[in-house]
């Protein structure tokens, strides 16, 4: 420490007394010190001591200040953090303990700095409220806990009072009452963050009204939930800088808020702030500089806004951060008279209509975000003056704005059909994100010249075409994100890129074998669904940083598993939709000891699934359906079954029951087993799988990089395979159709109460439908046609509200389908194939003969009538079937089904069913095949 000779202190003076001496030996004596941070507080001049100044001519100690350089929070477990080990020799410089209160000998302490220490929840000693020639208190991210005292309000020369609350701390600090606080009538500076103050928070404005002197107030965090909207009187005559985020406040905003005539920054994130901004006065706002109203759900359009900032002789705004809210209408061109701007965020809300030209004149402006300004149809209809879908970037020709950006995003707002020249001049640009933005051109050859500046370059969504160059080099750490364009050439080989996502373009040729060397950085790798060809070549497994992996839906080919290295970061990894062959390797687990996500689907891989496979601890999603995979499914460990939330094994060979092990997982939400050669009963205790109870978001996917990847699987739902991307975790699913699965229902499956499908079909199930099935209340999708099912439809099927798509035809099931809305929207096609079922949509009634019946004996005339007229016609029909399907190869359900539901008619009906129960009966034999 230097000396301070401006305010006449310094740490060079030899004349500490010994009184206070002692009393900081007392206080170290308290103090927990594992890094030896205060050894040098030895020998007799404590102002030579490491954080400790005297003043200059009397050598009193004037301040103390032991604020750590280090982080000294609760120790959180993080899966992502370092090992243990690489952390043990490591000795940060954080005070614990107890603050001894010998500090009162320091009668002359005018700054004392306990912050970023970790007190451990012990709570901030009372006898600092005695310190009365404290003007400076520092106790801000430190982990004291409990009640803060309020003798703190007896420091009547305080000026600077910082209690900042980690609120990812164990612990907790509150405030029961904020009376004290009028005592602090000098305070200048005032922050709570995070320190609870729901008990003491009634009236809040006013109590601290009294705080004449106050310049700044920071309150985020502090669970208020009371925004009044009047006071009794604004008395904060110096305030300049108000902080009210991350607050619970459900309220609209208060008048009383721009009436703070000195106000120079309003901060107003995630507040739950609801309704249209208030009127305000021209040029009431003219000597803000910040407004930030972000993370709410305010309404309107901003026009009230752009009034109260308006007028002004000389703008001061500097930021204006109105994003993720519900405001609507066009951008006003007075946006373009503040020319003091620097930052523009005004992504995620419904604005529309043609960006202003005026913004070209804000020459200050270094950040501008309109992403994401896109209104539904819902929002369309309440505004009456609407004029168009989104925000439009009208350039003029030769358009040149005054500004030099460092960011501009444009996501979701049509800026295309060409590549926009006025960026050519942006020189300081070090993020360009143009998603979504229409663009259809060519993407220019002086955007790769900007390559070596760029830490995020986000093209995704767009329609450029050109030529990718072979090398380029970025800003250390960048992000790039051209997927979904129309980008050819052969894999890149950028360098210094940590993110790199090229999907669904035109990319071919192979992967680099030189890949490892030119791209070490490399964190995320996406090249999915391209036209990639060749090997997998070993220099992928030497990426050693990487993490996400996705090479699906090319042509890539070769052996599985050829020379991989050990990837020890590697999460995800998807090679499905390719022509990969050979066995999956044992050494999987040991060699990705970190994968979550394993997905090989869709390829030529054989052999036998190896039960060391099911020993990775920390996988949650394996598919491997689609393969050559056979024998029988293996046991899983304990702890690996835990982990597991999606099983997909569909479409290989596989044999043997279906383990009961499953039974046991805590967050199995999607078993996919079908078309292989599963036989046995569907076991009982498939209700006891507590992830089929539960909607509660599994974990499944990476938690960063998620704007560049989404990993991605299909299921049967609804009767056809879907892609499911982000709504996975809230998807479950059974699906064992297409086995040689025997026996009855188990009436416990309807123990799964949030099950979204449920398709059993092709089996060869008997028995009822479970009665109780009807307490599947979240069911969507019920399959279970083709088996043997028997009885009658359960009649509480009716209340199943959600279900919207129900197969149980080809059973033996019989009865009056049940009544009810969800019943009557099904097709006839739903119920076919069961010959004892009567009743909507089938058209065979359900009416019994009464005393009044008709003559029996000329009825069975005529039903022997219909009898051989069916035969007939089933014969030149069905003729004529088969030469038509020999030209448009269709199968016999399927031409029935259109045919049926085209013409309705009673006797095509007929015979058609007579047609296929024919064929259900006669499988093996030729006439059947004819």
């Amino acid at each position: 420490l230097l000396p301070l000779k401006a305010n006449g202190i310094s740490s060079n003076t030899t004349n500490c007394p010994v009184k206070e001496r002692r009393a900081l030996l007392k206080l170290k004596a308290g103090l927990k010190d594992p890094s030896g941070w205060l050894s040098s507080w030895t020998g007799r001049d404590c102002c030579e001591w490491v954080g400790v100044s005297c003043d200059n001519d009397t050598g009193h100690v004037v301040k103390l200040d032991l604020r750590s350089p280090d982080i000294c929070g609760d120790i959180v477990d993080d899966d992502d953090g370092a090992p243990e080990s690489a952390l043990e020799d490591y000795k940060p410089m954080c005070l614990s303990g107890q603050v001894s209160p010998f500090l009162l000998a320091l009668k002359y302490l005018t700054y004392l700095d306990l912050s970023h220490n970790n007190f451990q929840g012990n709570p901030i000693p009372s006898f600092i409220g005695s310190l009365k020639t404290l003007t400076y208190l520092n106790l801000s991210q430190a982990s004291f806990g409990g009640l803060v005292p309020p003798q703190l309000g007896n420091l009547s020369n305080l000026r600077y009072l910082d209690l900042t609350f980690d609120i990812n701390s164990r612990q907790e600090l509150r405030v029961s009452d904020l009376n004290w606080l009028s005592g602090l009538f000098s305070l200048n500076y005032l922050n709570l963050e995070g320190v609870n103050l729901r008990k003491g928070s009634a009236r809040w404005p006013e109590k601290l009204n009294m705080l004449s002197s106050l310049t700044e107030l920071h309150l985020p965090g502090c669970q208020l939930s009371e925004f009044p909207e009047s006071v009794s009187f604004v008395n904060f005559t110096s305030l300049s800088v108000l902080d009210l985020s991350f607050n619970n406040f459900n309220s609209t905003m208060p008048q009383w808020v721009f009436n703070i005539t000195t106000l120079l920054e309003l901060t107003l994130i995630h507040s739950e702030l609801k309704g249209s901004i208030p009127a305000v006065a021209e040029g009431a706002l003219c000597k803000l500089r910040k407004i930030i109203f972000s993370l709410n759900s305010l309404t309107g359009n901003i026009s009230e806004l752009a009034v109260g900032l308006s007028g002004c002789n000389n703008s001061n705004l500097e930021e204006l951060d109105l994003s993720t809210n519900e405001f609507n209408g066009p951008l006003p061109d007075s946006l373009g008279l503040h020319r003091c701007l620097r930052v523009l965020r005004l992504y995620r809300n419904s604005f529309w209509g043609p960006i202003p030209s005026t913004l070209g004149n804000l020459s200050r402006l270094v950040e501008l975000d309109l992403s994401f300004n896109n209104m539904n149809e819902l929002e369309i209809l309440k505004i009456s003056s609407y004029r168009g879908s989104s925000l439009k970037f009208r350039s003029t020709h030769g358009w040149v704005p005054e500004f030099n950006l460092s960011l501009i995003a444009i996501e979701n707002c049509q800026l295309g059909p060409e590549f926009p020249k006025w960026l050519k001049n942006q020189k300081k640009l070090s993020s360009m994100t143009l998603s979504g933005a229409a663009i259809s051109g060519t993407v220019p050859d002086w955007l790769w010249k900007l390559s070596q500046q760029l830490q995020i370059l986000d093209l995704s969504e767009n329609q450029m075409v050109g030529k990718l160059p072979r090398f380029l080099e970025f800003d250390f750490g960048a992000l790039v994100n051209l997927a979904s364009n129309r980008l050819e050439g052969s894999f890149p080989l950028w360098s210094d890129v940590i993110a790199l996502s090229l999907r669904n373009n035109l990319i071919s040729g192979p992967i680099p074998a030189n890949v490892n060397r030119h791209m070490s950085a490399l964190v995320l790798l996406d090249v999915s669904n391209n036209s990639l060809t060749g090997d997998l070549p070993s220099s992928v497994s030497r990426l050693e940083n990487l993490i996400f992996l996705d090479l699906s839906n090319n042509a890539l080919s070769g052996d599985i598993y050829a020379g991989w290295n050990i990837m020890p970061g590697l999460t995800i990894l998807d090679l499905s939709k390719n022509n990969f062959s050979g066995h999956i390797p044992c050494q999987m687990c040991s060699l990705l000891p970190s994968l979550e996500w394993l997905k090989l689907s869709t390829n030529n891989i054989s052999g036998e699934l190896p039960s060391c496979l099911l020993n990775c601890t920390r996988l949650h999603t394996l598919d491997l359906g689609e393969n050559r995979l056979h024998g029988v499914i293996p046991q899983w460990t304990e702890k690996s079954l835990n982990t597991l939330s999606e099983l997909i094994l569909r479409s290989n060979s596989l044999s043997g029951r279906i383990p009961e092990q499953l039974c046991n997982s805590l967050n199995l939400h999607v078993l996919d087993l079908a078309n292989n050669d599963l036989f046995g009963p569907i076991p009982r205790c498939f209700g006891n799988m507590s992830g089929m109870k539960s909607l509660e978001p599994h974990s499944w996917s990476p938690r960063s990089y998620k704007s560049l990847y989404f990993g991605s699987i299909e299921l049967s739902m609804k009767g056809r395979l879907m892609e499911y991307l982000k709504l996975i975790p809230l998807v479950n699913i059974i699906d064992l159709s297409r086995n040689n699965l025997s026996g009855e229902i188990p009436p416990e499956i309807s123990n799964l109460s949030t099950l979204k499908a449920l398709i059993l079909s092709n089996n060869r199930l008997t028995g009822n439908i479970p009665s109780n099935i009807s307490e599947l209340k979240q069911l969507e999708t019920l399959d279970l046609s083709f088996n043997h099912l028997s009885g009658q439809i359960p009649p509480g099927m009716s209340s199943m509200t959600f279900l919207n798509s129900l197969n149980l035809s080809y059973n033996n099931l019989d009865g009056e389908i049940p009544g009810g809305t969800q019943f009557t929207t099904f097709y006839p096609s739903s119920f076919e194939g069961n010959l004892g079922l009567c009743g909507l949509p089938l058209l065979r009634n359900c009416s019994s003969p009464g005393p009044d019946a008709p003559n029996h004996d000329n009825e069975d005339d005529h039903g022997e009538l219909w009898f051989y007229a069916s035969i007939v016609l089933g014969f030149l029909v069905g003729f004529w079937s088969v030469c038509g399907t020999l030209v448009i190869k269709r199968s016999w359900r399927q031409a029935y089904f259109r045919f049926a539901d085209k013409i309705k008619d009673k006797l095509y009906l007929t015979v058609f069913r007579l047609v296929i129960r024919f064929k259900q009966s006669h499988s093996n034999s030729n006439c059947a095949r004819i």
